[in-house]
C-alpha cells in the first residue's frame, strides 16, 4: 500500500466524520495537494492577475513630506541656489584642476554667499547637517566630501578631540573657510590599522613644544584631502612620545591628534619642514586635492595638542582621564564615527540618484512588443523589474535605517552614553559596510539597465560609480567594518548567556536565540497564504531566525578551531562565516526600521506604498538567501516557491507606482539629469551635446 492511500480524498465517504476531517487537513500541511495547473498555465494565470490588480493611489506629496523629514526646507535652499547659479554646476567635461577651483568655489559660494553654515550643526544638530550634505552631494559628489573633509573631519577633529581653547582659537576660521584645513591619518602603509600608524610627535620640554616628524617613507600621510591645494592646516594623527630617564628614552603614549599648519596663512607657501605632494589625477571625485604629507622636524605649540583625552602639562607629565592607550584610542575613535554616518547617509543619496534616472528612463524607454501592437516600456519586462524593483524597494528601506542612524548619532552626541556609544559605533559600521556595497554593485546594475544612453557621461552612471567606489574603503574598510558587527555580536552574545544587558539594537537576540535553540515548527513551514507571507512579524522572524543561527554556529566552529589553530586563526578561518552574520544582522536591523516607519506613517496612501515597498524588501531577500532557510527546513518547498512568486507580484505592483517612488525622492532635474537621451524636451539639448 502506497502512503497516498493512507490519506482521505476529498471525496471519501467519511469525509463528514470528524476524525478524518482532522486527519485530512493534518495530510494537507504534511503533504500538501498538487496543483492542478501545469507550470505555462500557472503563469498566464499569474500574468493575469498582476495585470488586473488594482494600482495604489500615492500621494506624492505626502510621501515627499514622509521621505524629506523636518530638514526639508535647507535641502530646498541648497537645490534652488545652485539651481540659480548654472555657472557652479558641474559640467560632464572638466579637468582636474578645474574641477578642484570649482569645488572650492561652490563651497565658497555656500557658505558666503547663500548662508547655509554647516560648520555651527556638526555638533549642535548633526541631523540638520547630514541633511545639507545630503544635498551638496547630490549637486557634485566631490563638494560633498569637500565639505565634509572641512567640517567633519578637520572641524570635527577640532570639535571633538579639542577643548575650549581649541574651538574659541580656530572655530569662526573654520566656519567661514578662512581656515581651510585636512585630516591627516591615513598612511602609506597604515589605513585601516590606525594604532600602526608611525608618524611621532615628541615632546620638547625645553622649549615647550612637540616635533612631527616623519620617520621613513611608510609613515608619510597619504590621501589626504584638501592637501594638495587648499589646506593651510591639517589635524595630523601621531604616537606621542614623552622624554623618560630610563634607557628608552621616550615613553608611547599612544595614538593622538595635534593641529599642524602647513601653509603660510597669507602667501599660501608650504611652511619650513613640510612637504606636500599631490596624488594626482584619480577614478573619482577629482574635485578633492588629495595630497601627502611628509613632516621634517616640524615644531608646533604644546596647546596644539588636541587634549581632551589626554593632556601633557609644562613639565612634561601626562595625565588623562582614561586609564590605558587602548581606552583613549576607542575614545578617540569614538568621537569620529560621523564620518561614517555621513557616509552612509550619503550613499543612500546616491543610490536615490541613480534610481531614479534608471527607472524615469526604463519607463519612457520602449522597445518590442506583441506582434502588430506598440512596442512596450522597457520596465514592463520581468528581467528590468527584477534589476530594478528590488533596488527601489532596498533604497527606500535604507534611507529609513540611515535616518535612525543619524537619529542615534545625535541622540549620543547629547548624551554621551557609554552604551549607546557602542551601539551607534557598531551600526555605524555596519550600515555604511552594507550601503556603500549594495550602492556600488546598483550603479552598475543601473547602467546596465539603461543600454547605451547610459554609457553617455552626461546621464552621470560613470560619474556616480567612479565617485562612489572609494565609499567604499575610507572611513573603514568596509570588510574590517563588517568584522568589527561580528566582532560585537559575539560579545553580545556572551552577554546573553552570562544574563548581561544587551545593547539596544541587539535585543532581539534574546527571543530569536532561544528560538534557534529550539526546532522549527513544521506547520507553519509550509504555510504559504499571501497574508502570512506580508506579515510583518513572518519576516522579521525569518531575518532573526538567520542571523541568531549564523550566530551560534559561527561561535561554535570559533571555539573549535581556537584549540588548533589560535584565536586569530580561527577567526581567519571562519572569516567569510563572519562576514555573512554581520550582513545578515545589518539587514535585519534595516527591516526592522522599514517596518516601524511603515507603522508609523500618518498618511494612508504613502503607508500603503510602503507597505508594499516593505513586503518586496523582505520577500526579495529571504528568497536570495532561501537556500539557508530550506536546508534548515524553515521554509518548505511550496512555501519557498510562495516567496518566489509573491516575489515577482510585488515587483510588477511596485513597478505601477515607480514613478511616483522615484518622485518622492524630490530631486531637481538639473540633479537627476534623466531620462535625458529620452526626454522629448531634453532631447535637443542631448543631440546638441554630441554634436548633431
Amino acid at each position: 500500500m502506497e502512503t497516498t492511500d493512507l490519506i482521505p480524498s476529498r471525496t471519501d465517504d467519511n469525509e463528514s466524520h470528524p476524525t478524518a476531517r482532522r486527519i485530512q487537513r493534518l495530510s494537507l500541511h504534511l503533504t500538501p495537494a498538487p496543483r492542478p495547473l501545469d507550470r505555462t498555465d500557472a503563469q498566464l494565470q499569474a500574468l493575469t492577475c498582476a495585470s488586473r490588480a488594482a494600482k495604489l493611489n500615492v500621494d506624492t506629496k505626502s510621501l515627499i513630506v514622509c521621505m524629506r523629514g523636518k530638514h526639508r526646507d535647507v535641502q530646498e535652499k541648497v537645490f534652488e541656489f545652485f539651481n540659480a547659479r548654472p555657472e557652479l554646476q558641474t559640467p560632464v567635461e572638466i579637468s582636474k584642476d578645474d574641477h578642484r577651483e570649482l569645488c572650492m568655489r561652490q563651497l565658497l559660494a555656500l557658505v558666503r554667499e547663500a548662508g547655509i553654515r554647516p560648520f555651527g550643526y556638526v555638533a549642535e544638530d548633526p541631523a540638520k547637517y547630514f541633511a545639507i550634505l545630503e544635498a551638496v552631494g547630490s549637486v557634485d559628489m566631490s563638494l560633498g566630501i569637500k565639505m565634509g573633509v572641512q567640517y567633519s573631519l578637520w572641524g570635527g577633529a577640532v570639535l571633538n578631540l579639542g577643548t575650549k581653547k581649541h574651538k574659541d582659537k580656530y572655530y569662526d576660521g573654520i566656519d567661514n573657510l578662512e581656515y581651510p584645513g585636512c585630516f591627516a591619518m591615513t598612511e602609506l602603509h597604515h589605513g585601516s590599522n590606525v594604532q600602526g600608524i608611525q608618524t611621532v610627535a615628541t615632546f620638547d620640554p625645553i622649549t615647550d613644544e612637540f616635533i612631527i616628524d616623519t620617520p621613513n617613507d611608510g609613515a608619510i600621510k597619504w590621501w589626504i584631502g584638501n592637501a594638495a591645494v587648499h589646506g593651510k592646516f591639517a589635524s595630523v594623527f601621531a604616537k606621542l612620545m614623552l622624554p623618560t630617564h630610563d634607557t628608552k628614552g621616550v615613553s608611547d603614549m599612544g595614538v593622538h591628534a595635534f593641529i599642524v599648519p602647513i601653509r603660510d596663512f597669507k602667501t599660501h607657501e608650504t611652511l619650513p619642514g613640510i612637504e606636500i605632494h599631490d596624488c594626482g589625477h584619480k577614478i573619482g571625485l577629482n574635485g578633492v586635492d588629495n595630497g601627502a604629507l611628509r613632516f621634517r622636524s616640524v615644531r608646533i605649540p604644546r596647546d596644539n595638542l588636541l587634549n581632551r583625552f589626554g593632556d601633557v602639562s609644562r613639565d612634561g607629565k601626562y595625565t588623562s582621564s582614561l586609564p590605558s592607550i587602548n581606552k583613549r584610542f576607542a575614545a578617540t575613535l569614538g568621537e569620529l564615527v560621523g564620518g561614517r554616518v555621513g557616509l552612509a547617509y550619503s550613499s543612500v543619496s546616491v543610490l536615490k540618484v541613480a534610481a531614479t534616472i534608471a527607472i524615469r528612463y526604463s519607463l519612457l524607454r520602449q522597445q518590442f512588443g506583441p506582434p502588430k501592437q506598440p512596442e512596450v516600456s522597457i520596465l514592463d519586462y520581468q528581467s528590468q523589474q527584477h534589476k530594478l524593483m528590488p533596488m527601489l524597494a532596498s533604497t527606500y528601506a535604507f534611507h529609513f535605517a540611515t535616518l535612525h542612524l543619524v537619529e542615534k548619532y545625535s541622540e549620543m552626541k547629547k548624551s554621551h552614553d557609554e552604551q549607546l556609544v557602542g551601539d551607534v559605533h557598531a551600526l555605524s559600521a555596519g550600515l555604511k559596510a552594507y550601503v556603500t556595497s549594495y550602492t556600488a554593485k546598483s550603479l552598475s546594475t543601473c547602467r546596465e539597465s539603461c543600454g547605451g544612453h547610459g554609457y553617455a557621461a552626461v546621464n552621470r552612471f560613470g560619474i556616480l560609480r567612479n565617485d562612489h567606489d572609494i565609499f567604499q574603503t575610507f572611513e573603514g574598510d568596509n570588510t574590517v567594518l563588517l568584522q568589527q558587527v561580528a566582532g560585537d555580536l559575539l560579545k553580545q552574545y556572551k552577554e546573553k548567556f552570562r544574563g548581561g544587558t544587551l545593547a539596544v539594537t541587539w535585543n532581539y537576540l534574546r527571543e530569536s536565540m532561544n528560538t534557534y535553540l529550539s526546532q522549527p515548527n513544521p506547520v507553519t513551514a509550509r504555510w504559504e497564504s499571501e497574508d502570512h507571507l506580508r506579515d510583518p512579524k513572518f519576516q522579521l522572524d525569518a531575518f532573526r531566525y538567520r542571523t541568531s543561527r549564523l550566530l551560534q554556529s559561527v561561535a561554535v566552529r570559533l571555539n573549535k578551531h581556537s584549540k588548533t589553530l589560535g584565536s586569530f586563526g580561527a577567526w581567519n578561518r571562519c572569516l567569510n562565516h563572519l562576514l555573512t552574520l554581520a550582513e545578515s544582522h545589518i539587514e535585519s536591523v534595516i527591516l526592522e526600521k522599514l517596518i516601524e516607519n511603515v507603522k508609523s506613517c500618518p498618511d494612508a496612501s504613502s503607508r500603503a506604498a510602503l507597505k508594499l515597498v516593505c513586503d518586496l524588501y523582505a520577500l526579495d531577500r529571504i528568497w536570495n538567501d532561501i537556500g539557508t532557510y530550506r536546508n534548515v527546513d524553515y521554509v518548505a518547498p511550496n512555501k519557498a516557491k510562495a516567496i518566489h512568486k509573491l516575489t515577482e507580484y510585488l515587483s510588477f505592483q511596485v513597478r505601477n507606482i515607480a514613478g511616483e517612488l522615484v518622485d518622492s525622492f524630490d530631486l531637481p532635474d538639473y540633479v537627476t539629469r534623466a531620462p535625458i537621451a529620452m526626454q522629448s524636451e531634453a532631447y535637443s539639448q542631448y543631440t546638441q551635446y554630441v554634436g548633431f
